[in-house]
Parts: C-alpha cells; sequence; structure tokens
C-alpha cells in the first residue's frame, strides 16, 4: 500500500492531492493567480487533517516539476523538498505536460487516431508544449514555441489533435481554421493526474536526489526580432 502527497503549482492553478494506490482520497484546489505561497501549506495540512491521516503515513511526496510558471514551480518543488526532508520520504517528480496528457486521457473520450497537445501559456503566442498519443506516449517532446500559422502544420495534415491546457486559447485564433484542431479550453491542471504516474515512479523507487533536484523551467528559450 502507498499514501503519496502529490503537488502540482506549475500554472494558475494551485492543487495537492492524496492518493492511496494511485487512487485520489483528498483532494484541494485554486485556481486564482499568485496564490501559491499563500495556500499550499495550509492546503497540505487541511488535506492530512480532513483524511483522518497523519505525516507519519505519507510514502512519498509527489510533485508537478514543469515546465510552466517559474514562481509556481519553485514555490511547489520547495515545498515539496522541505516536506520529504522533514519526514525523510522520497521525492517523486512528474513532467507536467506529461501529467496533462494524462489528465485529459481520464476525463475525455480520445479516438485512437487523435493527438494530444496540452499547452501551457508562457507570454506573447509562446506556449510550453509537447505532442501525446492516445495511449499517452511522447510523440513529440517538450520545448517551448512560438504558435504561427505553420505550428503542428505536419501534424495536422494526418491527425486530429485535441489542444488543451492554458495556453490553447489563444491559439485558436491561428489553428482553429484547420479542421483537424479540437479545442479543449475548460482543462485546468490537478495534482489528482499525477496519480498513476507517482504510483508508477514509486513502485519502481525511481526517485528524485533531493540535493541536486530542480523544477523543469524550460528559461533558455529566447527568440528576438531581427533588426532590419
Amino acid at each position: 500500500m502507498s499514501i503519496i502527497l502529490q503537488i502540482e503549482t506549475a500554472t494558475t492553478v494551485c492543487s495537492v492531492s492524496l492518493a492511496k494506490n494511485g487512487e485520489t482520497i483528498a483532494v484541494k484546489q485554486l485556481n486564482e493567480r499568485n496564490i501559491h505561497a499563500g495556500v499550499i501549506t495550509l492546503f497540505v495540512e487541511e488535506l492530512v487533517s480532513s483524511s483522518g491521516l497523519t505525516y507519519a503515513h505519507i510514502d512519498a511526496v509527489a510533485v508537478s516539476s514543469g515546465p510552466g510558471s517559474y514562481t509556481g514551480l519553485r514555490i511547489g518543488v520547495s515545498t515539496a523538498k522541505g516536506l520529504c526532508f522533514a519526514l525523510d520520504k522520497p521525492l517523486i517528480a512528474i513532467e507536467t505536460l506529461e501529467s496533462m496528457a494524462h489528465g485529459i486521457l481520464a476525463e475525455t473520450c480520445v479516438a485512437p487516431d487523435v493527438l494530444l497537445c496540452p499547452m501551457i501559456d508562457a507570454r506573447r503566442m509562446e506556449v510550453y508544449t509537447a505532442l501525446f498519443d492516445a495511449n499517452g506516449s511522447v510523440v513529440k517532446p517538450t520545448s517551448a514555441e512560438i504558435i504561427d500559422e505553420h505550428s503542428f502544420s505536419e501534424q495536422l495534415l494526418a491527425h486530429k489533435i485535441l489542444f488543451f491546457g492554458d495556453g490553447a486559447e489563444k491559439c485558436r485564433s491561428t489553428l482553429g481554421d484547420n479542421p483537424n484542431a479540437i479545442f479543449n479550453t475548460e482543462f485546468s491542471n490537478s495534482a489528482t493526474y499525477l496519480n498513476n504516474k507517482a504510483l508508477q515512479k514509486y513502485a519502481a523507487a525511481q526517485f528524485e536526489d533531493m540535493a541536486y533536484f530542480e523544477p523543469f523551467y524550460l528559461k533558455d528559450f529566447l527568440v528576438t526580432q531581427k533588426k532590419v
């Protein structure tokens, strides 16, 4: 049996959940900008207390590792590390876009030939994104992309693509004319989407070295306009 405390702070959503053997037993979350620092420890305390558990029952802490908001990731990972040090428990890291893909699959009936494209808002027309198949396997790895009319053109010729996440809405005007582009702009991140991957990593003892682990900021992506 495993009880894993899970933290998701990569976007405007601050979400904390408890999973027992990969099943959610409690969750507390709020989608509001710039609230992570003020509420995350309260969410953790309230969740443990309301579930009838103590911190001693927690076997590991899982955290969404990015990419995403620099501040949100820093707060989430710092909180996760602090809990792991205090409780002497292992740390599990799960890439945010991968957990989003698993989340949309849990909530939506997706045809086998549809590709999944989670998008996290970065700035202007920039998003952090990746492509996954309907089994949640990576088709195109995580990258920072400036979305224009040519984005995903090759993939859209052969597949329908479901775009979702807080970066999808701003891409609708650019990609929405393509009949193979599908948009779900109601999707928001949740710590519950870490369930399956966190359990897999816990069972395989795939833990992070807390002394060296840092979030996946993807901060080295920079585009400048050429002066003429």
